[in-house]
């Protein structure tokens, strides 16, 4: 079984909700998962799989809970290629930067070396008012594929 790191970056608290959601069904599926409302580097360098669950703040930003591990990992640019990582976006479809935080974590992981597990989810608020739902339907899809890393 997995031992998965969730680093949230929230505003108003849905990306903790959904990465607290995240952490329950892990559990439920015999894996060891830990949540992180405000991650620091160690928490990153220290994963085998990570989860980044973030909402996008102001104008396509990290939300402050977050973005001083972002800005870290860009500066230090750790090579992560024995990192295993998924990202769940929230957003709301009306803004022009719709879940640009969780965009610009995915290629900052790639870039850094990580691997990749399954594909992004960005969760719309305006379709999905219960974001936690959506992000349990994407991790029926999601944590088989943690099953088959080495």
């Amino acid at each position: 079984m997995a031992n998965v790191t969730i680093i949230t970056g929230s505003t108003l608290g849905g990306a903790e909700y959904v990465g607290d959601h995240l952490a329950d069904l892990l559990q439920a599926k015999g894996h060891q998962a830990h949540v992180v409302n405000e991650g620091i580097l160690d928490d990153v360098l220290s994963a085998s799989t990570l989860l980044i669950v973030t909402s996008t703040h102001g104008a396509g930003d990290f939300p402050d809970s977050i973005a001083p591990l972002m800005e870290l990992l860009m500066s230090e640019r750790p090579l992560l290629r024995d990192l295993h990582y998924g990202v769940v976006g929230i957003g709301d479809s009306s803004y022009d930067t719709f879940c640009e935080a969780g965009m610009k974590a995915d290629a900052l992981l790639q870039d850094l070396g990580a691997v990749k597990v399954g594909e992004r989810i960005d969760i719309d608020i305006q379709a999905h008012p219960v974001p936690e739902d959506e992000a349990e339907r994407w991790f029926t899809e999601w944590e088989p594929l943690i099953h088959k890393i080495k």
